[in-house]
């Protein structure tokens, strides 16, 4: 038996088998935990990547079920995360509170919040991620990257690992 699942989404400009991706999931399942990432790739439009989401066949399915997702998909796994009622959420540099977006930023899911996000970031202001973790109640972990965090892959997965075991009931 899994100890639960991570399903993945990438952010606008990158896709389902990207560098950050694969060094989580690969981090995940050698803890147990299954993996799946989503396939945005020609959809601009986030309430589609939403419904995408919320779509995938069985993600209703999984007991523990952790939504994790970078920049666009960062806000794409929160915004899912009302409807899908995760285990947990895990968001790198998530696009929250975008200049002509802001009323897109999702509220807060009840459920706990992790958010990794570069301090040198020149997409998404460190900022944003801080506003949406105090709204939230969640963990913010800022560190010395930039918007991609891929300097940082390691202290990434690192803290997903910790997340991950936080959220896997001892035996």
């Amino acid at each position: 038996m899994s100890a639960g699942h991570v399903i993945f989404s990438h952010g606008r400009d990158s896709g389902p088998v990207g560098g950050k991706i694969t060094a989580m999931a690969q981090r995940a399942t050698a803890l147990g935990w299954t993996t799946e990432s989503i396939d945005y790739r020609g959809m601009a439009d986030p309430k589609e990547r939403v419904a995408k989401l919320v779509a995938v066949p069985g993600v209703r399915d999984h007991a523990r079920l952790v939504l994790a997702g970078s920049s666009m998909g960062g806000h794409v796994a929160a915004a899912a995360a009302l409807e899908l009622h995760p285990a947990g959420l895990f968001l790198l540099a998530p696009a929250f509170y975008m200049p002509g977006y802001e009323a897109l930023t999702p509220a807060p899911a009840p459920c706990p919040c992790n958010i990794v996000h570069g301090l040198h970031d020149d997409v998404v202001p460190v900022e944003n991620s801080l506003r949406y973790a105090k709204a939230a109640s969640a963990s913010l972990l800022a560190i010395d990257s930039d918007h991609r965090l891929l300097d940082a892959i390691e202290l990434v997965c690192d803290h997903l690992e910790r997340f991950l075991l936080s959220l896997t009931p001892s035996t």
